[in-house]
């Protein structure tokens, strides 16, 4: 089969249209580069994936929903999409000894226990910090707790996970107690980013699936494949903001990506560095029941625990008041639930349910629709964001730098700040990168 190319070479082509990709081509655009963005999908966003439905309260969000701490980077958006963002409340409830109880200042408990772990000589998992002699101090169930926002919050194995890392995470912004949601969901906010191109000097391409890309210092080649058939085009340098998961695949066997020539010098920093999977439903019910349950004691409810089941945590959209609830699972639980079929997570996701509720029989009969998501099985992401591994200290960082000023990298992986794992973090690479491109060509 013939391969079709592109007749005009570009400036810059950026592989992926999520956050990471859409900023970086903003900011060469802007900066008068000519840029083409592929994005394999048959939309823009990435790990952001906003299902907007006529007459629905609240957007379906499958990807990243809330903004942690306040993102100079989202509230610049939204202000020039003339919108704003709302006070998302912080009001946990954990499952104990069959009885729901709040727990407020949940951060606060797990963050004091990871706190020492800042001035660690020589990194250690999550799981060895909590067995060591540090931590002796500390209950079993607050022990826990730190478990369970590991595996909830950074998708990871505390088995595998650094305690420096999420040590300095959890001080910095993206464990933020103050979150938001951007009105209207981030689909608004992706599209008003794509909107900031020039289309004078850049153009996207969706369904536009890249196989390979071919690099010497000056010169990319990328081949795709597309609905028309395989495709070629050329630059004289890529972004790459692939997802760390598909990085990481990209040097095995059978690459969904491959480059010529490899990634070696990323093969140190992808070792230290995870995907997170995370599975993630959102159950439409026909009334917001908890917030009546036991006379209303979880009418302001945001977020309710249940440990031991496969969907460990829920939250419902305040401070909208609809019949939404989220179920999410992250790290070795999600683990679990990955390569699911849709109807075996919805089955599980009503069961953590009911066990929270006392029945999956009542909470069954409140859904009108549940849609899921298994992030780790999606082939273009193969998890929903990253996490550093013991002795990955810098790893972020390496992964970030360019190559021969040809390839240059960006995505939530490479944010050595604050705010990797985030849709900040992601829009920060992203322009990280366009200025690196900039100062070079």
């Amino acid at each position: 089969m013939s391969t079709r190319s592109d007749r005009a070479a570009h400036d810059v082509i950026v592989v992926g249209a999520g956050a990471a990709g859409l900023a970086a081509a903003a900011e060469l655009s802007a900066g008068g580069r000519s840029v083409l963005v592929l994005e394999a999908r048959d939309r823009i966003g990435g790990r952001i994936w906003t299902r907007e439905a006529a007459g629905a309260p609240v957007p379906v969000e499958l990807g990243a929903e809330f903004i942690h701490g306040r993102s100079g980077a989202i509230f610049g958006l939204l202000q020039r999409a003339d919108s704003f963002a709302v006070d998302a409340p912080v009001s946990h409830w954990m499952k104990r000894g069959g009885r729901l109880q709040q727990d407020e200042g949940l951060f606060d408990q797990v963050r004091r226990v990871m706190e020492p772990a800042s001035a660690l000589r020589e990194d250690v998992s999550i799981e060895d910090w909590l067995q060591g002699p540090e931590t002796r101090d500390a209950s079993a169930e607050v022990r826990d707790l730190v478990r369970m926002m590991v595996e909830g919050f950074d998708g990871a194995d505390p088995k595998r996970a650094s305690a420096l890392a999420i040590a300095a995470e959890w001080s910095g912004g993206a464990a933020s107690e103050s979150q938001y949601r951007p009105f209207g969901g981030y689909g608004p906010l992706m599209r008003r980013l794509a909107a900031l191109l020039d289309p004078d000097r850049a153009a996207l391409r969706l369904q536009c699936v890249v196989e390979e890309v071919r690099w010497e210092r000056g010169r990319v080649e990328v081949r795709a494949r597309t609905p028309a058939g395989p495709a070629s085009f050329s630059g004289r340098c890529a972004v790459i903001t692939l997802p760390l998961g598909v990085l990481k695949l990209s040097s095995g066997a059978e690459p969904p990506v491959r480059f010529s020539p490899s990634l070696d010098a990323k093969r140190a920093a992808l070792e230290m560095l995870e995907p997170a999977p995370v599975v993630k439903a959102v159950l439409e019910l026909g009334s917001s029941f908890w917030e009546s349950t036991d006379d209303g004691r979880y009418r302001d409810a945001s977020f309710f625990h249940v440990p031991d089941e496969a969907f460990p945590t829920f939250w419902t959209s305040l401070p909208y008041r609809t019949p939404q609830l989220v179920a999410w699972a992250g790290g070795p639980k999600a683990g679990v639930l990955t390569g699911l079929s849709a109807d075996a997570l919805a089955a599980r996701a009503i069961s953590s349910l009911g066990a929270i509720f006392g029945s999956s029989q009542q909470v069954g009969a409140e859904l009108r629709s549940i849609r899921v998501h298994d992030w780790q099985s999606d082939p273009y992401a193969r998890g929903a964001y990253s996490y550093v591994a013991v002795g990955g200290s810098g790893a972020r960082g390496e992964l970030a730098k360019a190559l021969a000023d040809t390839l240059f990298f960006a995505g939530e992986a490479t944010d050595a700040g604050d705010d990797a794992t985030t849709v900040t973090g992601a829009l920060a690479s992203g322009k990280r990168a366009a200025r690196e491109v900039l100062d070079c060509i």
